[in-house]
């Protein structure tokens, strides 16, 4: 066994070890040191990222007393008053309430963003460049701006505290984002795939169906993941619209803060409870998640 150092035009060293067995010569390379450290860096990082959930969880198994404690105490008891508080207050009309809200405004946007996609990227329109950018500039406008204008439409229409609403309100909101990432996945669809399947003589919705959908199945996985959290998360407009009936999960979780007594323990408590679905949402479609996110960046 031989070792041996080579350095290339970027200026890091590699060490190399050349090896002989049977009559065969095999070469194996050490990795950089500046791989390493930028490794350790990553580590950092998101040890960084994930520490304060880590926090929550801790905290939310503590006594309000422990919670509030300053400086914070590492290892205090165990205690489950802040799950109990927040159970016995009836989380489950919130909680069915995000999950349909979610689960509905998803797949009607995948539903409309999958062809609007297919119609920019693999047929596209005339000047189909602005109308991405018109979808875009949707994105621009604060959602407090056009409050007003949705509580006033909503009250002349008898649609508030109305689980329908969000839905449709969750639908336009997440629909350019899912065209936008469904257009560029679609761009890496083999022509010759739909060529063929002309020649067989497939029609546009079986093309669509049976054709394009499974090769860019991880991108939609991924639209639908990004949608399905963003209308988890979001709370301006559940707050303003609904009141009791439906009141969605992020609505109930800020009652628990108070201007009286202490809360932390129960607000940590609930935050995670309500974190549940989307981390379980996550870890199912972790693998779909990361080849769509990086479908195209490596041809």
């Amino acid at each position: 066994m031989s070792t041996s150092a080579s350095t290339r035009g970027d200026g890091t060293t590699h060490a190399t070890q050349t090896q002989k067995v049977g009559g065969r010569t095999f070469v194996q390379t050490k990795p950089p040191r500046r791989g390493m450290l930028l490794t350790i860096l990553a580590w950092v990082v998101g040890i960084l990222f994930f520490f304060p959930v880590l926090w929550m969880v801790l905290v939310s198994f503590r006594a309000e007393t422990d919670a509030a404690s300053n400086p914070p105490v590492l290892f205090a008891p165990v205690s489950l008053e802040g799950y109990r508080t927040f159970f016995a207050a009836g989380p489950w009309p919130p909680l069915l309430n995000s999950m349909t809200a979610s689960v509905v405004s998803t797949i009607l946007v995948i539903a409309l963003a999958f062809p609007a996609a297919y119609a920019l990227s693999i047929r596209p329109v005339k000047k189909w460049t602005d109308v991405l950018f018109f979808f875009l500039s949707t994105k621009m406008l604060p959602i407090v701006a056009g409050i007003l204008p949705i509580y006033l439409f909503a009250q002349a229409t008898n649609l508030l505290d109305n689980i329908w609403l969000l839905i449709i309100l969750y639908t336009s909101m997440n629909m350019p984002i899912a065209v936008w990432m469904l257009q560029s996945f679609l761009a890496e669809v083999p022509v010759e795939m739909l060529e063929a399947a002309q020649v067989d003589g497939a029609g546009l919705l079986t093309t669509l169906r049976q054709v394009v959908a499974p090769v860019v199945m991880p991108g939609i996985a991924s639209a639908a993941l990004i949608c399905f959290i963003f209308s988890w998360n979001e709370l301006l407009l559940a707050r303003v619209l609904t009141s009791t009936v439906a009141s969605t999960a992020p609505v109930f979780l800020t009652g628990f803060v108070t201007s009286q007594g202490l809360f932390l323990a129960k607000v940590c408590a609930a935050s995670f409870v309500v974190s549940l679905p989307v981390l379980a949402a996550g870890f199912a479609a972790q693998d779909k998640l990361v080849q769509g996110l990086s479908m195209g960046a490596v041809k």
